[in-house]
């Protein structure tokens, strides 16, 4: 009862946010730990669709896979989630793609990355729009609504004139800096565009105002999206694998004699194709987790900067939006360094495997 009451409150919490918050040591009530344990079809497939509604940026998805983890039966509904074609992932993912849904998440990214304090018209302009009706909602995204705001807030902090003020040649540079060797992709481009050739102050400005913050947010949805990607084709290979060496290994112990022996020898070839393919996911991770870790240490100093600047109101525009940066970048390091732990623990069964067919007890 307590689990179907706790679905409700969370999908409820995702369809109104956006978001999910996880209690605290919810991950162990589902059952699912990144060890050497999950290695069933079921329990492989439970820890995939954890990881998807931990870390999935769409909302969409999120629900629909703790519902899943918290079903009378978890393991069969992680399974039905992840089928492909047809499964929960796929529908749950087409639903975050379609229009209405896209600029619901561009709505929220907007107030995200926009302070109420320089940026007030698209601040105000996308809370409203977020509970409006569907047709508004496009028309501001992709019918000029979202320009027309953003314009309105270049002249207030035009008018205003404190952001232009403050600015001095080491802003500049610093930004330039950023162009040529921030970590995230989105940020150089945005900073970039900040101090290109025939650039004004207000593109500066704009930079400190919201663009920094949202390169930073398209920066951690990519990596998100694509590492959550890569993993389920990762799985659907890994788990094939893993059901056929457990296959091959039943029935070399099934068979006496010559026959016996070769059957072992497919056995340990299979276990040994499941490490030989465990293996460069395993370092695509690591990389994932170093990657984030990076990031995670660049925001830090960039909010240690901007605190020590805070004076300079181009600079606090960015404390509130480093903090939560930050964070996010911290999750993205755990997200990573869970799976390094789980894709060691399949390259520690598959060895095992191998190993049990060469010296049976």
């Amino acid at each position: 009862m307590y689990k179907r009451i706790l679905s409700c409150a969370l999908c409820a919490a995702a369809l109104f946010s956006g978001t999910v918050a996880v209690p605290a040591g919810f991950a162990a009530e589902t059952g699912v730990h990144a060890t050497a344990a999950a290695m069933t079809p079921g329990e492989i497939a439970r820890w995939e669709v954890l990881t998807h509604a931990r870390y999935s940026v769409h909302s969409t998805v999120k629900t629909d896979a703790w519902t899943a983890l918290l079903s009378e039966d978890p393991e069969a509904a992680s399974i039905e989630f992840l089928r492909y074609p047809g499964g929960g992932l796929e529908y749950a993912t087409q639903r975050a793609l379609n229009r209405d849904e896209g600029n619901k998440r561009f709505l929220r990214r907007l107030l995200e990355t926009h302070l109420r304090a320089y940026s007030p018209e698209v601040y105000d302009a996308a809370n409203h729009h977020l509970t409006a009706t569907a047709s508004k909602r496009e028309q501001f995204c992709h019918g000029g609504g979202y320009e027309a705001a953003k314009a309105r807030d270049q002249k207030f902090r035009a008018d205003l004139g404190e952001q232009k003020r403050a600015l001095v040649e080491e802003d500049r540079r610093y930004v330039r800096m950023l162009a040529e060797r921030d970590p995230g992709t989105q940020v150089r481009f945005a900073a970039a565009y900040a101090v290109r050739e025939g650039s004004t102050d207000d593109d500066l400005t704009d930079f400190f105002a919201w663009g920094w913050a949202q390169g930073a947010r398209l920066d951690i949805e990519t990596f998100r999206e694509e590492m959550l990607r890569e993993n389920r084709q990762w799985q659907l290979t890994i788990t094939q694998l893993i059901v056929d060496a457990e296959a091959a290994e039943k029935a070399a112990r099934e068979i006496e004699g010559e026959a016996g022996k070769e059957a072992r020898d497919r056995a340990a070839a299979a276990w040994r194709k499941v490490g030989t393919e465990v293996s460069p996911v395993r370092s695509k991770w690591e990389e994932a987790r170093d990657f984030a870790q990076r990031q995670a240490e660049t925001w830090h100093a960039i909010l240690l900067a901007a605190q020590q600047a805070a004076q300079n109101p181009n600079w606090k525009a960015i404390i509130d939006p480093a903090k939560t940066v930050e964070g996010d970048w911290t999750d993205n390091r755990s997200l990573s360094g869970e799976n390094v732990e789980y894709w060691e623990s399949l390259l520690r069964k598959a060895l095992e495997g191998e190993q049990r067919i060469k010296n049976p007890s």
